[in-house]
């Protein structure tokens, strides 16, 4: 197996388990109440995936790329006998042209508004399973042009259910222009690259994967704390300081201003915001250590009230989207994170990986990638 093959499996393994941590939250529980169709599983699984915010994340395009592939391929491949070989095999083609849409749309779609993985997700669970369902040609070409007409989700959605729902709703539209493609339904990708396309009402760029560059996959973040990533390494510093001891009156955290976009709660009323909130999530790593899913799952009264009180936010557009530095009162600086861990610098080791999976899934995940020729459906019940 090369190093992009392990790189997709290393993150379809994390994003079954980030999907089985989700799978009871309230969000998933309305997708699932909507019926048991193909369709309404893969919203429901793609809304279990993406609801702890824990799921992989592509900072080229500030999208998590298993987020609607990884449900479109399993879902499909479930129903339709297909081989866990063969939806790792699709999942990875969705997540490849999700990342390109992505990269080549940075930041457009953010300047606009969008939130990337679903927009871009919805063309990417369309490239998984025109691959499940053998679509080739006209047929696949129609296929991600269909699902560009229903590529969509606004950031408006972050800290609420309707994000891990819109994403969830992102890799059904994918999967059900595959299946319209495969039923004969075309439209020429001329249209979605053209004057009235994916460009002029996205303020994307239309792009597909590149053969003669390297797989997405091995500039893929596995997240450690379940929050947006764009808080991580604020997250990181502020650790660092709690390890060190330090404990100035008032702290400056220093970030980039799309790092705001993505994570703009200054205050927050509940879990889902607080996995939004730089200055929340600053404060909890300080008072608390490293964030975890019971952690988040409501607001720390002390947290929240040391956060409004010791933590101001500063955009910085000098430091690159993912950086964040900590500063006292003075300006004096106490840490500066420029790649937290999980990302391609500081890989999460296996170890981690492990446990990480274990927190979320138990031990029911173990080896559930290792026999290709198995029948995906199984790893269905091990989701629920």
């Amino acid at each position: 197996m090369n190093g992009a093959g392990d790189a997709h499996r290393t993150a379809f393994l994390d994003w079954l388990a980030c999907a089985a941590g989700g799978w009871d939250a309230r969000a998933t529980r309305a997708a699932r109440a909507t019926g048991d169709g193909v369709l309404e599983t893969v919203a429901a699984l793609g809304t279990a995936g993406h609801v702890l915010d824990f799921d992989d994340t592509y900072m080229p395009g500030i999208a998590h790329l298993s987020a609607a592939a990884a449900p479109a391929a399993l879902a499909l491949g479930a129903a339709r006998g297909a081989t866990i070989g063969a939806v790792v095999d699709a999942y990875a083609a969705g997540f490849e042209q999700t990342a390109a849409l992505a990269r080549a749309s940075h930041p457009g779609l953010y300047e606009h508004g969008w939130h990337p993985t679903a927009v871009c997700g919805t063309v990417g669970a369309a490239a998984a399973a025109a691959r499940l369902l053998g679509l080739e040609g006209e047929a696949r070409a129609s296929a991600l042009a269909l699902a560009a007409l229903r590529a969509a989700g606004p950031r408006a959605g972050f800290g609420s259910d309707g994000k891990a729902l819109g994403v969830g709703l992102a890799a059904a539209d994918g999967v059900h222009a595959a299946l319209l493609a495969a039923g004969g339904a075309r439209m020429a990708l001329d249209a979605v690259e053209g004057p009235a396309g994916f460009a002029a009402t996205t303020g994307g760029t239309w792009a597909q994967p590149n053969p003669g560059e390297p797989p997405a996959a091995q500039q893929n973040w596995i997240k450690p704390w379940p929050c947006c990533l764009m808080a991580h390494s604020a997250i990181d510093a502020a650790l660092g300081l709690r390890a060190a001891g330090a404990a100035p009156r008032e702290v400056v955290m220093r970030v980039h201003p799309r790092a705001r976009q993505a994570a703009p709660y200054d205050d927050v009323a509940d879990g889902l915001q607080a996995r939004f909130s730089i200055p929340y999530l600053a404060a909890f790593a300080l008072l608390r250590g490293a964030p975890d899913v019971p952690g988040l799952a409501d607001v720390d009264a002390e947290v929240r009230a040391f956060a409004a009180a010791r933590v101001r936010l500063v955009e910085d557009g000098a430091l690159a989207e993912s950086a964040a530095r900590l500063e006292d009162a003075g300006g004096a600086i106490l840490g500066l994170v420029v790649a937290s861990p999980g990302s391609p610098e500081r890989p999460m080791s296996p170890a981690d990986l492990t446990a990480k999976i274990h927190a979320l899934a138990g031990e029911r995940l173990d080896g559930a990638l290792d026999d290709d020729d198995r029948p995906v459906a199984g790893l269905l019940s091990a989701i629920g």
